[in-house]
């Protein structure tokens, strides 16, 4: 029986890999939850109630108990990551951190995990408010990496999509070309990459059952322009889109990324990671969202 722990297990792909999990009976499944999210697991796991940013209250929520493997869906500060290394260690076997496309640089090059080399990284203290989203999950990383004293893997994930999505980035778009809004785009030709949420839950959950440690990238197979993104939802909804450079701050797109950012994922398939051609589901996952909304 594996004893595992995920923060960050109630909505999007922690919900998914939950379900993942409970469809083997070896594993023993523990949510760490404020308790504001509704789950839909019941019975078939424990829930520890605490706010992950409170490192007193997780700390007393996760006792003495100790992991086969621990999710890490929700950390988004050094300082969070360096109580984690303390409340955890000795007491976990593995230790999986969901970092981010972000810890890179925009670049015309499919990026590699070497470009970004945590073990390497100064690390400063503090919390999420104190660094973007960018340096903070670069600090994590950094301090997940120079000072755990478990295994760890830090799972650079690029934009997650998915009909479960809550930030409706791709939402997003295809209201804005149904109601002839304008969409602000900097660079329409920047090349992207993505993964779908079931994907993104299903490379967790395999991880979990690897030896694979450090960062990993993790994304579904190709790229996409922002342009061609558009088009395909031009395609769907009959409507022409109305892309601006620059537009008022409610009309920027979640995408309007300057340059290209796409990564690689030779050391994820060289340990036997396979992932989902992106020019086959995006499409698809647009017809449904477009279906879907009112």
């Amino acid at each position: 029986m594996r004893k595992i722990l995920i923060m960050g297990g109630t909505r999007f792909f922690g919900k998914r890999l939950v379900e993942r999990l409970l469809e083997e009976a070896d594993n023993e499944v523990t949510i760490l939850t404020r308790g504001e999210t509704a789950d839909p697991f019941g019975e078939r796991v424990e829930r520890l109630h605490a706010d992950r940013t409170d490192a007193g209250a997780l700390a007393l929520a996760v006792g003495h108990t100790r992991w086969d493997i621990v999710y890490d869906n929700i950390c988004y500060s050094p300082d969070e990551a360096a109580e984690a290394c303390r409340i955890f260690a000795g007491m976990t076997e593995r230790y999986i951190f969901t970092s981010s496309l972000s810890v890179y640089d925009f670049s015309s090059e499919a990026l590699t995990e070497a470009l970004f080399d945590p073990e390497t990284y100064p690390v400063q203290a503090g919390g999420k408010a104190d660094f973007s989203y960018t340096e903070a999950k670069r600090q994590a990383e950094a301090v997940f990496m120079q000072q755990a004293e478990f295994p760890v893997a830090a799972v650079r994930f690029p934009i997650v999509l998915g009909t479960d999505d809550y930030t409706e980035r791709l939402h997003f778009h295809i209201k804005h070309v149904r109601k002839g809004q304008p969409i602000g785009l900097p660079n329409p030709d920047a090349a992207i990459s993505f993964i779908r949420s079931d994907e993104a839950a299903g490379f967790l959950y395999k991880l979990g059952c690897s030896s694979l440690t450090g960062p990993v990238n993790a994304c579904s197979d190709g790229t996409v322009t922002i342009r061609e993104l558009i088009a395909m939802i031009e395609q769907e909804t009959g409507q022409a889109a109305q892309m601006h450079k620059v537009t008022a701050d409610e009309h920027m797109s979640p995408f309007g990324i300057e340059q290209s950012w796409f990564m690689d994922t030779a050391k994820a398939r060289s340990h036997g990671f396979r992932f989902l051609k992106l020019g086959e589901w995006l499409p698809e996952l647009i017809h449904e969202l477009n279906s879907s909304i009112d």
